[in-house]
């Protein structure tokens, strides 16, 4: 039997897959480590917020996650249908990842977070099922992205609301 010379191969699918999450997360984390110990750490913030040390150990298994599920779109057939949409669906969510960040932490703004943190849960969401459409599994890796970035929204809703 040959291979499959349509598909991806494997390594440069790998690599395609985790470059715009670490920019994200390289990105993101410049504009927030600089704030938590001084702007964030004066915001008044509700019960339910957690302790500052959760955020990355959960960041770092949602963008694993992330480019994981990224790495399978990329690794189907390039004429299956939806998956040029799906990619470019995956890269708008991961410039709005990025910009959440700037938006309340580096603009100390939690109104524009909560901006920005709305329309990544909308472009999360339609990820998830282009992902779905085309694969089960990667689709599956973006359901605890959701729910973390839902909670997310709530979080910097109650700091916008305290604040």
């Amino acid at each position: 039997m040959m291979p499959d010379q349509s598909r991806m191969p494997p390594l440069r699918a790998l690599l395609l897959a985790v470059l715009p999450v670490l920019t994200a997360a390289v990105l993101g984390n410049l504009a927030t480590t600089p704030n938590i110990p001084t702007w964030y750490a004066g915001l008044d913030k509700p019960d339910f917020n957690p302790p500052n040390w959760v955020f990355g150990p959960a960041w770092g298994m949602l963008y694993i996650l992330m480019a994981y599920a990224f790495f399978r779109v990329l690794r189907l057939d390039p004429k299956t249908p939806g998956r040029k949409a799906a990619i470019g669906l995956f890269l708008f969510q991961m410039v709005l990842n990025a910009a959440w960040s700037w938006a309340f932490f580096a603009a100390h703004s939690p109104l524009a977070g909560l901006v920005v943190i709305s329309a990544l849960w909308i472009a999360i969401a339609a990820t998830l099922f282009s992902f779905l459409h085309l694969d089960r599994i990667a689709g599956l890796c973006f359901v605890p992205y959701i729910a973390w970035v839902s909670f997310a929204a709530l979080l910097n809703f109650e700091i916008y609301r305290l604040n």
